[in-house]
């Protein structure tokens, strides 16, 4: 494994001395000399397999040291002094914050409603976990690697600890391991999570991927070829074109939301094309949908609009060869490695830079602007009022959850929690947004405040200073930093206080029919409008609409909504489409 080590090394290129990895590994044989583990191998094994992950990962030379020895304070004798006299201060503070990570244990106990002592001993960890992820990212990479190799030998746990173990990875560390970008551990921690977790479920996917992927796979071969001779006839300079198989766990959540449909699936095995610019990703994006018909909702471009965790690529999906449907993914060689490296990548590219660019690297341990997300953690932590078990949920969603990307009108990105709503946005973008949002305007339509938001939508939020937050959007705001300004809110200017009992009330399902907003002079016909309400609406005095006109709706400076005839000649000189919403006649009944 020693070998396996220095090989991986110098193939990373990453800087290292010889002499100092041939100390550590000799000094942790010792400490853990006559240690086994419950696999029966020697214990020595788990360090250098925690190493060769790391330096698998293109990590620095100080980090992959500290993992030989991270395992040596906690199970032997050694201390940490004299792990500062013999690898420096660095590797101390390296092992000593792992020794604090082996202490915190997670289980599923902090969901009960009812929290004891020890469950909200166990919610406090998760705040002391995301503090050493702040101090020193390079901890936490270390103990993500330890998690992989303990799930690469969890077959020699008890059951009940392969379910725990499992568990936690698939509510934590594998989602941690993505919100830092690296896309490598995710997969392999999510596949080996699965199989232990949920047996039966793991089982009924490899069944039906067996059954699918020899087919698949004679399809994406072919595939292949005909791609690389159509960018090679339009002088495309191709790195690479290869065919990667979907992973377990991400076809099982597929499954979830395809009713077990799996030839709803269109990327059992995606294409993935390796160009050297970013221009050519796009030229090849224009080459392929000129020979093949693509599925217009299924491009996304995450180079102009990057994911929260640094992934950046193209994606389309097309119909391939004899129609069938196929997703392709697109990027540089650089992309590709910030892909399956994340966060690892700040080092990788440094140590590519010099050994000078390396050390300057391990002085400043984690790039700030990766890490603006865990600031925004901290900051959120000291806010946090409630019981822990509403800690823990507001984690899971406002951190762990699958994130959208909607825009403002000026294309401003604003990245949220799946399942998000309009009042989500309007406090994003401030406070006092949403403390006066009244409506919103969704891909120019008028939507209701509790309408989940989509992946690219654009969002313009419609204000009015004498809209005041209201206890139902509790309801729905699905965000922390929406929930606690409306609760502050609440609590500085409600003559009620307000109660949890409240917050947990079922959302109101809104009404399918749009809402009465305006009735004619007659009384005999109303006028309906689709969307909020609340939005103040009047019939215009300068064309006096009658029932059977053909009629638009316009959302005024003042925010109402005024109902004209369709041909008013006020109209016309109304240039922003945007505040156009459909109004027509309805008899009551």
């Amino acid at each position: 494994m020693y070998k396996e080590i220095e090989k991986t090394l110098n193939q990373k290129k990453i800087a290292y001395d010889p002499k100092v990895l041939t100390k550590a590994c000799d000094f942790a044989g010792k400490a853990h000399d006559g240690q086994k583990r419950a696999t029966g191998d020697p214990y020595i094994v788990h360090p250098l397999a925690v190493a060769h992950i790391l330096a698998d990962l293109g990590i620095e030379f100080h980090t992959i040291i500290a993992a030989l020895l991270h395992d040596t304070v906690e199970d032997t004798s050694i201390s940490l002094d004299e792990i500062e006299k013999q690898f420096g201060r660095d590797i101390r503070n390296l092992v000593n914050g792992v020794t604090k990570l082996s202490e915190i244990e997670f289980s599923r106990q902090y969901q009960l409603e009812s929290l004891t002592e020890r469950q909200e001993m166990e919610v406090e960890n998760f705040r002391k976990f995301f503090l050493a992820i702040a101090e020193d990212l390079r901890v936490v990479l270390i103990k993500l690697a330890d998690r992989l190799h303990n799930l690469e030998t969890l077959s020699a746990k008890p059951i009940a600890s392969q379910k725990r173990v499992a568990q936690e990875t698939l509510e934590i560390y594998a989602p941690l391991a993505d919100r830092l970008g690296i896309g490598q551990l995710k997969v392999d921690m999510e596949d080996l999570a699965f199989r232990y977790f949920m047996p039966d479920e793991y089982q009924k996917v490899r069944l039906l991927l067996s059954e699918k992927i020899e087919d698949r796979k004679k399809y994406v071969n072919l595939l292949k070829k005909s791609l690389y001779r159509l960018l090679t006839k339009n002088q495309i300079n191709v790195i690479k074109i290869e065919g990667r198989a979907k992973h377990f766990y991400s076809i099982y959540k597929k499954l979830k939301k395809s009713d077990g449909d799996i030839d709803k699936i269109y990327d059992l095995m995606a294409i993935r094309i390796i160009v050297p610019e970013e221009s050519d990703c796009y030229k090849v994006l224009g080459v392929i949908h000129q020979q093949y018909k693509p599925l217009i909702y299924r491009i996304k471009d995450y180079i102009a609009v990057p994911k929260p965790n640094g992934y950046k690529s193209l994606h389309t999906t097309v119909f391939g060869l004899d129609g069938k449907i196929t997703e392709i993914q697109i990027r540089t060689a650089k992309m590709e490695e910030e892909a399956e490296r994340g966060i690892a990548a700040h080092w990788y590219y440094s140590e590519k830079k010099g050994l000078r660019a390396a050390l300057k690297r391990i002085l400043m341990p984690a790039p700030e602007k990766e890490l603006t997300w865990i600031k925004q953690l901290q900051e959120w932590q000291k806010e946090i009022k409630g019981p822990p078990d509403e800690f823990f949920q507001s984690l899971k969603i406002d951190f762990f959850k699958d994130r959208i990307f909607v825009f403002t009108p000026r294309g401003d990105v604003i990245n949220l929690p799946d399942g998000a709503t309009p009042i989500d946005f309007a406090y994003n973008i401030h406070s006092e947004i949403g403390h006066h949002c009244q409506g919103a305007l969704v891909d120019d339509k008028l939507v209701s405040l509790d309408t989940p938001l989509t992946n690219g939508q654009v969002v313009e939020i419609i204000t009015n200073k004498l809209q005041k937050p209201s206890r139902d959007w509790l309801k729905f705001a699905k965000t922390n930093l929406a929930k606690s300004r409306v609760k502050q809110w609440l609590a500085r200017y409600a003559a009620e206080p307000i109660t949890e009992t409240e917050i947990k009330k079922e959302v109101p399902k809104p009404a399918e029919a749009p809402k009465i907003l305006a009735k004619s002079p007659s009384q005999k016909f109303i006028i309906e409008v689709e969307g909020d309400y609340k939005i103040p609406t009047a019939l215009a005095k300068c064309c006096q609409p009658q029932p059977g006109d053909p009629v638009k709706g316009y959302i005024t400076l003042n925010q109402k909504i005024t109902v004209h005839r369709a041909d008013c000649s006020n109209l016309s000189r109304l240039k922003d489409q945007k505040r156009f919403v459909h109004v027509a006649w309805k008899e009551p009944c």
